[in-house]
């Protein structure tokens, strides 16, 4: 079987920028996934006040995640600069652990995981930032892509993961065991938890039936 190219190396092994030029834009998206873990005492604290000494922990790794995605170009010397349409970022609390996963997508001659692995990376050290003086115990990773779509290779999805929906797909890891996690707290930049509807009634779906795969419960106004 042929080995694949390393595209970021010339004939003589030399790092290079690839020639993207002849290539036409086109739709691509990508989604990334980091895990924080903190342990079971920090993880219940920040899952009780949602805060530590320097403030909100997910709400401040959700916007580093963002704007860490708008400047991969200028952290990835070989990285194209890409004109973001969307990125998105949510961090919850499982269990032990804070899960991140990041959304990128733009309509570019070249792939955005580099963005969605960023804006991940940048949201897991974040939260590293935050609670660094409860602990010095915190694990990062792992960092993985979850999906990408467009371009010439194709779709890419991560054996477990969901394919891209409404709300993203998230892979939980096998630790801490399904016994073992609480309900999930989910910080985003686009809650489409409820919706109101014209009768006046709100569809209010259950947190963790949504992320488990569970029904919606109807709650009347």
């Amino acid at each position: 079987m042929k080995e694949p190219l390393l595209s970021h190396l010339d004939k003589a092994g030399r790092a290079r920028m690839v020639d993207v030029t002849a290539k036409l834009p086109t739709a691509r998206l990508a989604r990334a996934e980091a895990v924080v873990i903190l342990g079971r005492a920090l993880a219940a604290r920040l899952r009780r006040t949602g805060a530590l000494s320097k403030g909100n922990v997910l709400e401040t790794a959700r916007l580093a995640g963002i704007q860490g995605a708008k400047q991969t170009a200028d952290l990835i010397p070989l990285c194209h600069p890409l004109p973001l349409d969307v990125v998105e970022v949510h961090a919850t609390i499982v269990g032990d652990r804070v899960l991140i996963e990041a959304m990128a997508r733009a309509r570019a001659a070249t792939g955005v995981e580099m963005e969605a692995l960023t804006a991940a990376s940048v949201a897991a050290l974040t939260v590293y930032d935050m609670c660094k003086a409860a602990s010095k115990n915190i694990v990062i990773g792992p960092i993985r892509l979850l999906e990408k779509s467009g371009g010439r290779s194709g779709h890419f999805l991560r054996k477990g993961a969901s394919a891209s929906g409404q709300n993203f797909g998230h892979v939980w890891p096998a630790d801490p065991s399904p016994a073992g996690c609480v309900a999930p707290q989910l910080h985003t930049s686009s809650m489409r938890l409820r919706r109101a509807l014209p009768s006046g009634r709100l569809v209010h779906r259950n947190m963790t039936a949504l992320l488990t795969g569970g029904t919606s419960r109807v709650r009347k106004g």
